[in-house]
């Protein structure tokens, strides 16, 4: 019998690749977004549209308790990647409570499994956003959900970033450059969280098949670039004066320049996963390529 999966965060750049990887297994895939002509659409970063990969919508605003009340009806499995990153929503109503009003949903309709995707290290973290996704995390592990925490590194999405300095013509590094982001394609990763997606318990801490450096990875950059590296250590001194000068202009920039401080300080170890790499994500973007 075909299986029908909850998607939240479906219009993310992790949320389509997870859409696309579920429906191209047989599954029936419900996908919670806010607009479906958006979500029908490519996202940024070579992320798919879904056209042809929904079985059925839920446009829904997820901070509203009401408003996905019953997305869970008739599905034997939920998946998330619902998380707010440069929104301007509170990470305690998206990370937390959304997520919080889904799970209570899928328990009440009788859904056999809901896997979740947290982030690498998200309980050392002192951001709001970290804090608030250890604090369901901790939900879900109590729920009597079979449930699974997949904990990625970083996204080749985030590492884009780095692309952009190379082509400003300097990247800046953390205190510390060795530690490593080791990103993933959200592609591979899809597939990674499909395939743990059961009736079992458990939690993975994933990386990409290439561990990296912050400073591996911004040689990477240059190099797609075909530009000779140029890069700037940023002091420890400096990058706490820059958390500090973030909470002067309110709590959500504080608490997105505390996330990024934490991530630049912790080194990322996993389980290397995934056939796409790096340097072909960073060509592909140089060239104005679609990447897949």
């Amino acid at each position: 019998m075909t299986q029908t999966v909850v998607v939240a965060g479906a219009t993310g750049y992790l949320g389509r690749h997870l859409v696309v990887e579920l429906a191209g297994r047989g599954y029936r895939v419900l996908a919670v977004v806010r607009s479906r002509s958006r979500a029908e659409q490519p996202g940024p970063h070579g992320a798919p549209g879904l056209a042809g990969h929904v079985a059925e919508w839920v446009q829904a605003e997820v901070t509203e308790p009401r408003a996905i009340a019953g997305a869970c009806v008739g599905a034997q499995r939920v998946v998330s990647a619902l998380g707010v990153t440069r929104q301007k929503a509170s990470p305690w109503d998206v990370d937390f409570l959304a997520n919080l009003h889904l799970l209570e949903d899928a328990e009440r309709q009788g859904a056999q499994s809901f896997l979740y995707v947290n982030v690498m290290h998200a309980d050392r973290g002192r951001s709001l956003l970290l804090r608030s996704k250890t604090a369901f995390a901790t939900a879900l592990e109590r729920s009597a959900l079979a449930h699974q925490i997949v904990n990625p590194s970083g996204y080749f999405s985030d590492a884009a970033g780095f692309l952009g300095m190379a082509r400003s013509g300097v990247a800046f590094l953390p205190p510390d450059p060795d530690i490593r982001l080791a990103p993933i394609h959200g592609a591979d990763l899809a597939a990674f969280c499909v395939d743990r997606i059961g009736d079992r318990n458990g939690s993975w801490d994933v990386v990409g098949p290439d561990p990296l450096s912050y400073r591996q990875i911004a040689q990477v950059a240059f190099d797609a670039l075909g530009k000779s590296p140029r890069t700037v250590v940023v002091p420890a001194a400096a990058l706490r004066a820059m958390v500090w000068f973030a909470g002067r202009l309110g709590q959500r920039p504080a608490d997105l320049a505390q996330f990024f401080a934490d991530g630049l300080t912790l080194d990322a170890d996993g389980e290397p996963y995934g056939t796409r790499h790096l340097a072909d994500y960073f060509r592909a973007l140089a060239t104005h390529q679609e990447f897949r």
